[in-house]
C-alpha cells in the first residue's frame, strides 16, 4: 500500500468530535498527519469510522471442524478487523489453528481454547465433553503456555446436547483450569443440563456469556424474573454478556425486552459457522442491525463491536487518532432499511435501519466490503 486517505469521514468511538474529517495513512500501516506521496484517496461522504470492527465468537477453523468458515468469510471482506475463534480447537488441535489460520491472516486474530480435547471436529455429532476422559487438564495448560500470545481463555459448551448427565461439571472444570492459567472462561449458555444459574454461580468478573439473549426454554435469562434478575446483577458485577448469535441462539424478543429493562449486551458477536452463515446471521452488519433494531442506540451498538470486544481482546490501541499509531479502522454507513431479517427461531423483525460497511483497514491490508 503506498498510503491511504480516507475523505470526509466521521469519526465514532475514537474519542474525538465526530465532525468529519479526513485521516491520513501512510504507506507503513500507520496513522500520519498528512497525506503520502502517492497515497489512495478514499471518499467516505460522511460515513462512520470507528475502531476496527471485532467479533468476540466466531468458527474458523475451516479444515479443522466441520462447521467452521474460511476466515476470510468473517473477515476484513465484511469489514471486521479482530477476531476470536470460540473453541473451535481443543488442545489436541490448536497448533493447527494456529499454523493454518492465526498465523496466516491480516486480521488479528485470538483464540478460546476449548475445555474438550478434541474442540468441534464434529461438531454436536460427536460431543467434546462426553465424559472425563474428553478432558486433558494438564494438555491443555501446556497449549496455553505455548500460545499465551493468542490465546484469549478457554470454552466450554455447557448445554445438555453436550454434556449430558455431566451437567454443570465440565464448566467447573474449565473455570479452574482458567483460574489456574489466569484467563477467563467463555460459557456456552443453552438447554439444560445443567441450568444457566448453576452456571451463573460458578462466574467472576471479566467472564463471558455467549448466547446472553437465547430464547431456548430452561436455559434463558427470560425463563424467570428472578433469572432475569440474576443476569442483570451478574452484568453490574462485570460479567460480560455476549450475543453469541449462531443458528439457534439469540431471540428477538428475548433481547428487546432486555434492553428495553437497560440489560445491554457487552458485545454483539456473530457465533458465524456452515450452518449459519448463509442465514439467519450471515455477517456482523446483518447481526449488529438486529440489535439495533431492537432498541440498542448508534453509540451502544458500536461500542459491542468495537471498544468492548476490542477491550477484551488487549487491543485498545493509542486513544483517539494519535500519529504513529497502527491503523485499524471500520468505514460504514448506516442507512435507512426495509429488509426483513429473523432471529435464530425463525420470527421475522423489519429493520428500519442496517449497517453497512464500506471498507476495512489494518496496518497496510485495506479491503473494500464486496470487492
Amino acid at each position: 500500500m503506498s498510503g491511504l486517505t480516507f475523505k470526509n469521514v466521521r469519526p465514532i468511538a475514537l474519542g474525538v468530535s465526530d465532525a468529519p474529517r479526513d485521516i491520513f495513512i501512510g504507506a507503513d500501516g500507520a496513522l500520519a498527519d498528512a497525506p503520502a506521496p502517492g497515497a489512495r484517496e478514499v471518499d467516505g461522504k460522511g460515513a462512520w469510522i470507528s475502531p476496527g470492527w471485532a467479533d468476540l465468537h466466531v468458527h474458523i477453523w475451516h479444515g479443522g471442524t466441520d462447521i467452521s468458515v474460511r476466515a476470510e468469510d468473517a473477515g476484513l471482506p465484511t469489514g471486521v478487523t479482530a477476531l476470536a475463534d470460540a473453541g473451535s480447537a481443543g488442545e489436541a488441535s490448536f497448533h493447527g489453528l494456529r499454523q493454518y489460520v492465526i498465523d496466516r491472516r491480516p486480521e488479528t486474530i485470538k483464540a478460546f481454547v476449548n475445555i474438550g480435547s478434541i474442540g468441534l471436529v464434529a461438531c454436536n455429532r460427536v460431543p467434546e465433553l462426553i465424559d472425563t476422559r474428553f478432558i486433558d487438564i494438564d494438555r491443555t495448560l501446556a497449549v496455553i503456555e505455548a500460545n499465551r500470545d493468542v490465546v484469549c481463555g478457554i470454552k466450554v459448551r455447557a448445554s445438555g446436547v453436550i454434556v449430558g448427565a455431566w451437567g454443570i461439571t465440565p464448566a467447573k472444570i474449565a473455570k479452574r483450569v482458567a483460574e489456574i492459567a489466569g484467563l477467563p472462561i467463555m460459557v456456552h449458555v443453552g438447554e439444560p443440563p445443567p441450568m444457566i444459574d448453576e452456571v451463573f454461580d460458578i462466574l467472576t468478573p471479566g467472564d463471558v456469556v455467549t448466547h446472553c439473549f437465547n430464547g431456548k426454554q430452561g436455559g434463558s435469562i427470560a425463563d424467570t424474573p428472578a433469572l432475569f434478575q440474576y443476569a442483570q446483577r451478574l452484568a453490574d458485577a462485570g460479567i460480560l454478556m455476549d450475543i453469541g448469535h449462531g443458528a439457534a441462539s439469540y431471540s428477538f424478543e428475548v433481547g428487546k425486552r432486555a434492553i428495553e429493562a437497560g440489560l445491554k449486551p457487552f458485545s454483539i458477536s456473530t457465533d458465524l459457522h456452515a450452518r449459519n452463515i448463509d442465514g439467519p446471521v450471515y455477517d456482523m452488519g446483518t447481526t449488529v442491525s438486529k440489535l439495533h433494531a431492537a432498541g440498542l442506540d448508534l453509540d451502544d451498538c458500536v461500542t459491542a463491536i468495537t471498544t468492548n470486544p476490542r477491550h477484551f481482546l488487549g487491543l485498545d490501541g493509542p486513544v483517539g487518532l494519535t500519529p504513529g499509531a497502527r491503523a485499524d479502522f471500520t468505514v460504514f454507513d448506516v442507512v435507512d432499511s426495509d429488509d426483513v431479517v429473523t432471529d435464530a427461531h425463525g420470527i421475522e423483525m423489519a429493520l428500519s435501519q442496517r449497517f453497512v460497511p464500506r471498507c476495512a483497514v489494518i496496518g497496510t491490508d485495506f479491503c473494500e466490503v464486496g470487492r
